[in-house]
């Protein structure tokens, strides 16, 4: 690896290099017991029931929790003296939500100790550092934990957030509920958790805690929503964060300790599939700002299958008529997006949802508006089945490809290929099968970034934004609070970073009620129904038109969605929720100055004509 200033490339060396990694990685010999921290979620004792408006404030307020994510640092143990171990270099990323409720310490001295203690938060170095070198599956890797408060600096150490109907007038409730957003940050209000208990560290053992949430909201300090305030950013003297920071020491429990059950045997470590024995690795360029990706380890990016990928991108036998491609509705000069509000199948069908851009997906973990496929090589193959766009069997294909395109084919216009030629040099045999057109594709789409447009250029210095794409800057990454005097668009929290995008579905007021149910349709939960993907903003000006089903056609009609057009309902994302009826309101020049900064982030890579797809001749 080697970086410089604005980019860092990530090179694959060679098979035997990601074989040696994955053999010798945690193979040192454990000097002492493991311990395993386990944290049950609760509220009142009871296991945490995530996103039911069930919960009472002490002024009558019902809410619900949507959102429970935290940092955990600072792990130290209390010796029979009073002295402490520190166990340095661990943090723990746990999230309600996700299901992250655990951690392991390992190789912590054997004797016996009579407490526990960590901070909630990392230590003021981490949170100060630059989050962009960490490893893919690092706590503190903001692509993987989404609480990295960006070009603000420093981590949120915990976000909560969800819906709550004020207490009752008159003996009725609001029609859909309000929201509301505690982040708890800034290196003043890291805190310290004492717990007093035994652990004999004569075997592994694992220490289980109840995080009870409902301190954090009575004692001994009490919070009202209405009362205090529906948000917090933590900035000085916030009445709000100076409560959780009072009431946190009574959130967290011991509720026993037990010995440690052997960790279940890990799989066998992914290595690459079909790698040739000559290949030529392919160098995955990204912006020195941007978290480090988990690329996939069984399919290394190497030119040979990037050229096979991007040729079926092409490939209009793919579907069934052979008249569209991938390339047909995901176009490069349009960030690789369709510039139709819907796409149109093979027989004309016209499909329900907008096209969504490819690029930079190396950072993202689901697929689709919905988010039903879980990694890029399972979505490239689900259009090309899908009758309502390319409508075609792999079985068929496969035997169109194995064919090479010849006889009708040529005859139409179109060049002779060799695909089983291609085949062999990305993956060692001629032989094509439906995984191997994943990987083709998977690998193709992976190289798709975007990282260098007027924004990132004035970030490095050569270039500069203009007064009014600073101030849509400054909107952008400014909450709307008007108790604490703030007054930005509060756009950061669905799309910060230097990706502008998040891991999230979100229901962003859309609509009241919902024809398309969104990632409700893949999970079944009633708390999923009209939540889509976040995307990138990225090239935002090249992919109109905009949303899920792309009903608005320009910039502005988004920027005014925002300010007027945010409907209420039981699923719309808190921190849309906590605003006033219809949004943030935004004057006109406010509103101008945030389209000017979303025309920033158009990456002209994608303004000029993309290179043709390699075509071998049917000899090759």
């Amino acid at each position: 690896q080697a970086m410089n200033r604005t980019r860092l490339p990530i090179l694959l060396l060679s098979a035997a290099r990601l074989f040696l990694a994955a053999g010798c990685a945690g193979t040192t010999a454990a000097s002492g017991a493991t311990l395993e921290i386990a944290v049950r979620h609760t509220f009142t004792g009871e296991p945490l029931a995530l996103d039911a408006v069930r919960y009472q404030t002490s002024a009558g307020e019902k809410f619900s929790i949507t959102r429970a994510s935290y940092l955990l640092s600072g792990f130290a143990l209390e010796r029979a003296d009073g002295s402490w171990l520190e166990l340095s270099n661990h943090v723990a990323w746990l999230d309600a939500a996700k299901n992250r409720a655990s951690l392991r310490l390992a190789d912590v001295p054997v004797g016996a100790y009579r407490g526990v203690r960590f901070h909630l938060g990392p230590d003021e170095v981490r949170n100060h550092a630059d989050p962009a070198p960490l490893p893919p599956d690092h706590p503190l890797n903001p692509n993987l934990n989404g609480l990295h408060w960006d070009w603000q600096g420093g981590y949120i150490f915990l976000a909560l957030e969800g819906l709550y109907h004020p207490a009752p007038r008159a003996g009725a409730e609001t029609a859909a509920p309000l929201g509301w957003s505690f982040h708890l940050a800034r290196d003043a209000n890291r805190t310290r958790l004492h717990l007093a208990t035994p652990l004999d560290l004569a075997r592994d053992t694992r220490l289980e805690l109840d995080f009870d949430l409902a301190p954090l909201f009575h004692a001994p300090r009490p919070l009202s929503f209405t009362r205090d305030g529906a948000s917090t950013h933590s900035r000085a003297g916030d009445p709000i964060a100076a409560a959780l920071v009072a009431n946190l020491p009574g959130a967290f429990h011991v509720r026993r300790t037990t010995a440690l059950a052997a960790a279940p045997a890990e799989g066998p470590a992914k290595r690459p599939l079909y790698l040739p024995e000559k290949f030529t690795p392919h160098r995955f360029t990204l912006s020195a700002v941007f978290p480090l990706p988990d690329l996939p380890r069984d399919n290394p990016l190497i030119e040979e299958r990037v050229a096979l990928g991007r040729q079926l991108f092409h490939e209009p036998l793919l579907s069934r008529d052979a008249t569209i491609a991938c390339a047909t509705c995901h176009e490069a000069g349009a960030a690789f997006t369709d510039p139709r509000r819907y796409s149109v199948g093979v027989r004309g069908q016209i499909g329900t949802r907008n096209a969504m851009p490819l690029f930079n997906l190396a950072w993202r973990t689901s697929f689709f508006w919905d988010g039903r496929a879980p990694s890029l090589r399972a979505q490239a193959l689900m259009p090309i089945q899908d009758p309502t766009e390319m409508d075609e069997s792999l079985t068929n294909v496969v035997a169109k490809l194995s064919r090479g395109r010849q006889g009708a084919e040529a005859l139409s216009g179109k060049s002779a290929i060799n695909y089983p030629a291609l085949f062999t040099r990305a993956f060692g045999t001629p032989a094509i099968t439906p995984e191997k057109i994943g990987l083709a594709l998977e690998s193709f789409v992976l190289t798709l970034t975007s990282f260098d447009s007027k924004f990132d250029r004035a970030l490095r210095g050569e270039a500069t934004l203009s007064d009014l794409e600073k101030r849509g800057f400054e909107l952008f990454m400014t909450e709307y609070d008007p108790r604490r005097e703030q007054f930005g668009a509060d756009c950061f929290h669905c799309h910060g970073g230097p990706l502008f995008q998040s891991q999230t579905f979100a229901n962003n007021g859309l609509d009241a009620t919902f024809t398309d149910r969104g990632r409700a349709r893949i999970t079944g939960s009633e708390a999923d129904v009209g939540k889509f993907a976040t995307p990138s903003l990225r090239n935002l000006a090249l992919t109109a038109p905009y949303m899920h089903d792309g009903r608005f056609a320009t910039l502005e009609e988004v920027i005014e969605h925002y300010t007027t057009g945010v409907k209420r309902s039981a699923t719309l994302d808190p921190n849309l929720a906590k605003h006033p009826d219809g949004g943030v309101p935004l004057s006109a020049e406010d509103q101008r100055a945030l389209v000017a900064l979303l025309k920033t982030l158009t990456d002209e890579t994608y303004l000029r004509p993309p290179a043709s797809p390699i075509a071998p001749a049917a000899d090759q």
